[in-house]
């Protein structure tokens, strides 16, 4: 019998371990809501099966099998990874700015073959792992306030203006939002946090200036900011999604008007009804109760996420799992004010809930990482070249 053959049955032994540390209660709270959204575009679809919505079956199963592969990935390999990921994602963000192919007035795909490539969600991955590495070798006292937070800084920066230049302004917020996280979660001052927020309400009024005088954002942009400053001055142009969302949202009260019975969608006047405004379409169909209960999903993964990362005997662990979740976090965050009209509409989906296959595997890699954290959160990481131990 050879020295393989031997080892097999150990090696099933220490996999079956794994799949068994890792965390069911989050497959299945992920599995609710991916489930609720293909109730959802069914619904929108007039009660068919439309080739999109199965799809978004076929996807979810795909990518859930794709998670718990990535759970029993050792972290330090995704300690080794790191640096290089955010290295390619960043090189084929520049290579979208020569090559890269437009859709909808915005360059944001490399086509490869038959494959649209958008190298913005690979940075949000890349962008976790790094900064998750490079403050997993920083000492405490350097985290807090120190000129190499300029390094982390930078590395947040350079592809959020990237990102821009796209234009993908709600991409651009979600890495700047999750990059500041990490940072303040690394142990950042509290006096700089503090100081940063002073400056960001005091430059307000000067970027609305420049915002209303076509400074800053793309045209189309701006016209979505300003329409959210005064949603009701054009509510059949720039505000017409806003307002339609509105319609939907109040009009499915306490208990909603029924499924499948949702006027907004059903009849085609709420734009977008299948991605960015899916949530408009389940409140007009479930009400208050349906929204709250999609909420309450979403607040036991976000949960169950973080107490992943409290866990984690690993800096580099706590930090790229509550990256990952704070971007799940904020996914959920910008899309519902987007919808309530609380925030400018940015085309930021609701994860799993939305129709789309980019963000959804996004979201699942992700929580991939998450997993692997858990499964893992006894590993030591070298903080060194980045070699596994």
């Amino acid at each position: 019998m050879t020295a393989s053959a031997l080892t097999r049955p150990g090696e099933r032994d220490r996999l079956v371990v794994k799949l068994g540390q890792i965390d069911w209660r989050l497959v299945a709270v992920l599995t609710l809501i991916a489930g609720a959204g293909t109730m959802m575009l069914y619904s929108i679809a007039g009660q068919h099966w439309q080739p999109w919505a199965l799809q978004q079956i076929g996807l979810f199963g795909a990518f859930l099998f794709l998670m718990i592969v990535l759970a029993v990935v050792d972290l330090r390999v995704w300690f080794a990874v790191a640096y290089p990921t955010y290295a390619v994602a960043l090189l084929l963000l520049v290579a979208v700015m020569f090559v890269g192919h437009s859709a909808l007035g915005a360059a944001r795909w490399l086509k490869l073959g038959p494959l649209h490539l958008q190298p913005s969600e690979i940075m949000k991955i890349g962008l976790v792992l790094a900064l998750a590495r490079f403050y997993h070798g920083l000492p405490a006292r350097d985290a807090r306030f120190s000129w190499k937070l300029l390094i982390p800084l930078a590395m947040i920066l350079v592809p959020v203006a990237l990102v821009l230049k796209q234009p993908d302004l709600g991409t651009a917020i979600l890495l700047a939002s999750t990059g500041l996280v990490v940072m303040m979660l690394a142990g950042l001052s509290l006096r700089v946090i503090l100081a940063g927020i002073g400056a960001g309400v005091a430059a307000t009024p000067v970027f609305l200036y420049l915002v209303s005088k076509g400074h800053l954002l793309k045209g189309y942009q701006a016209t979505r900011f300003l329409t959210f400053l005064n949603p009701n001055a054009d509510t059949s142009g720039a505000g017409y999604h806003i307002f339609q969302a509105k319609i939907a949202l109040g009009s499915g009260g306490i208990l909603g008007r029924g499924y499948g019975l949702g006027s907004q969608s059903q009849l085609n006047f709420l734009p977008e009804k299948q991605t960015d405004f899916i949530f408009a379409s389940l409140a007009e169909e479930f009400g208050f109760i349906g929204c709250v209960s999609i909420l309450v999903l979403y607040a036991a993964a976000i949960f169950i996420a973080v107490r992943v990362a409290q866990t984690s005997h690993s800096h580099f662990g706590k930090l790229s799992a509550a990256g990952v979740t704070a971007t799940f976090a904020l996914y959920v965050l910008i899309n519902g004010a987007m919808v309530m009209g609380l925030a400018p509409v940015v085309g930021v989906p609701m994860p799993l809930l939305s129709f789309g296959g980019t963000v959804m595997l996004t979201v699942m890699v992700g929580f991939g990482l998450v997993q692997s954290v858990r499964v893992h959160r006894y590993t030591e990481v070298s903080k060194g070249s980045g070699a596994l131990m």
